[in-house]
């Protein structure tokens, strides 16, 4: 008997081994290109704007389609979608490495995104089923810390692939890593055989994923064209209609797309948008570091991808930490610190220029990275705790929605701040770096890191609230 039960405990973390690695390849795919946009923008013989694509469109085709795969799971079975996820990211990363031209890339890091998000939106509700309430947390705890190692190791691991081979490998590598996740995921997930006689809700499906394409597809051409350009402004306009139609469309339906009412409970509302602004202050620094090391430093990929290995080292250390520290101190002092933290490092990047010392670029990157380290883990585990065990799936989908879609606010944010900052001190518009002018690209950029710290602290802000509302409620219910 004792044997049996050493089975299943041995077959518990391997599922998780196998739902980390995927839920890892998938964060890192978004963010390991930023390193290499330069690189690939030169090879492809398009502009700095153009090459953005290759990060925003992967970003945009998972928030537009990974509450659709959460709820297919429910369907037809968690462990069928996380499979199919698998074959599909897999198939996309080998499209990737074959591409020769943009266009080419762009769709095959659409059909990519959409692995990712059969994987994404699965992950956190398989853990829940396999693990006991009393190591679930745990389990989840080491998941949330791999999807923020994903997100900060993958400049610096784009950096040192590209120096020593071709741009196209930062996608190849995925190949042999996506068989063998899914031929852990064969041995290790049972086959699933839902009887559910729920349907896909179709109409919702098809309204959240034509607000995501088009908003951040508005975005993203706005900052290229400008945004008074009357195609972009009817794009804005008609995602916001299709999202209102959206919210209409799910309150009335029996078996929405997102269950609405999760978003009553003030706690769990208050934490997500803690998160989406979390994601949007780093990824706002995430995309424009790369360009800062390379073009006004003039640093070669490789030494910026050793540079940019900071922030993975000290999350390493810091998001495992904070997660134990939350069930000791409570998640909300944490969150709180990691929020402050976080923003007083992005205020300290503002202040960078073309003739800073690397010494003090690698200081306020650790300040940056240990708050954010601080914050992510209690603030997830801070999710999950405040939904019932029977929407564990729900939320976990939600948290994922969150993370990219501030991933692509933040990029969108950055870039269009960036070249609206540049184009008014040079008099005309501007879409990349100017060569030679490094004074305009530093102008740009400090007024982004400044939005992103402000926009950190304003999460701060909330987060103090959030922790008076708990600490108060507590003293209330003693008295």
């Amino acid at each position: 008997m004792e044997n049996k039960d050493n089975k299943v405990n041995d077959k518990r973390w391997l599922i998780l081994l196998t739902t980390v690695l995927l839920t890892f390849m998938a964060t890192l795919d978004g963010s390991i290109v930023n390193v290499a946009l330069p690189v690939m923008a030169q090879r492809l013989s398009v502009s700095m704007a153009s090459i953005e694509w290759v990060v925003t469109s992967y970003l945009i085709v998972i928030v537009g389609t990974i509450l659709i795969f959460g709820r297919l799971a429910d369907i037809k079975g968690k462990a069928n979608v996380f499979k199919l996820g698998i074959i599909i990211f897999t198939i996309g990363s080998l499209a990737c490495g074959l591409s020769n031209s943009l266009i080419m890339l762009v769709l095959s890091r659409g059909l990519q995104a959409i692995g990712a998000a059969g994987t994404m939106s699965t992950s956190h509700g398989i853990i829940t089923h396999v693990f006991p309430s009393n190591e679930r947390g745990r389990a989840l705890g080491i998941n949330g810390t791999f999807v923020a190692l994903g997100s900060m190791v993958g400049p610096p691991i784009g950096g040192i692939i590209v120096s020593v081979l071709s741009w196209q490998y930062i996608f190849l590598i995925n190949v042999p890593i996506g068989i063998l996740a899914l031929t852990l995921a064969m041995r290790t997930l049972q086959k699933s055989s839902n009887n559910s006689k729920e349907t896909l809700d179709i109409k919702g499906a098809v309204l959240f994923g034509l607000t995501m394409v088009l908003l951040f597809g508005a975005l993203t051409f706005g900052k290229e064209i400008g945004y008074n350009n009357t195609g972009v402004i009817a794009a804005i306009a008609i995602s916001v209609i299709l999202f209102i139609l959206f919210i209409m469309v799910e309150r009335k339906i029996i078996s929405p797309l997102l269950k609405l009412e999760i978003f009553s409970n003030q706690l769990f509302s208050l934490s997500i948008f803690c998160a989406f602004i979390s994601f949007i202050a780093i990824s706002c620094s995430n995309i424009i570091i790369p360009f800062y090391l390379q073009y006004v430093m003039k640093l070669s990929p490789s030494v910026t991808g050793i540079l940019m290995m900071v922030s993975p080292i000290i999350l390493a250390v810091i998001a495992p930490m904070s997660g134990h520290m939350s069930d000791r101190v409570g998640s909300e002092v944490l969150t709180f610190l990691g929020l402050i933290g976080t923003s007083l490092g992005l205020f300290l990047m503002s202040t960078l220029t073309q003739y800073s010392h690397l010494g003090a670029l690698i200081i306020f990157i650790a300040v940056m990275t240990m708050g954010n380290g601080m914050f992510q883990s209690p603030n997830n585990s801070l999710v999950m705790s405040t939904v019932d065990k029977k929407n564990l799936g729900i939320a976990g989908s939600i948290n994922a929605l969150v993370r990219n879609l501030g991933m692509v606010s933040g990029i969108s944010l950055s870039t269009t701040l960036l070249y609206y900052r540049m184009s008014t001190m040079v008099g005309y518009h501007v879409t990349g770096y100017i060569e030679g002018r490094d004074d305009v690209f530093i102008y740009g950029m400090q007024y982004v890191y400044s939005a992103a710290g402000i926009i950190c602290a304003v999460g701060a802000i909330l987060t103090a609230y959030r922790l008076y509302e708990t600490r108060y409620k507590k003293k209330v219910e003693v008295v």
